[in-house]
């Protein structure tokens, strides 16, 4: 998980991703960050983040960005 938040942090610095969990709904994260985010995660977490992935849900806290990571290492 602090792989995971190094990564948030290093997109967007000014974020709490410790805390925040609406990063989608408020619009915190916007679809740049989105996609810089992802390939960092796919990089970091050895993961293939596609097009299905991408729903708010699983963006809308680090909590869930992690669940997904979990889930999609899980797949392998």
């Amino acid at each position: 998980m602090e792989q995971l938040f190094e990564i948030l942090e290093d997109a967007r610095p000014d974020v709490d991703f410790r805390t925040a969990d609406s990063l989608i709904d408020d619009e915190i994260l916007d679809s740049f960050d989105i996609i810089s985010i992802v390939g960092e995660i796919n990089d970091a977490f050895d993961v293939e983040i596609n097009a299905d992935d991408l729903l708010p849900e699983n963006f809308n806290s680090a909590e869930a960005i992690f669940e997904l990571i979990t889930k999609l290492q899980n797949q392998d």
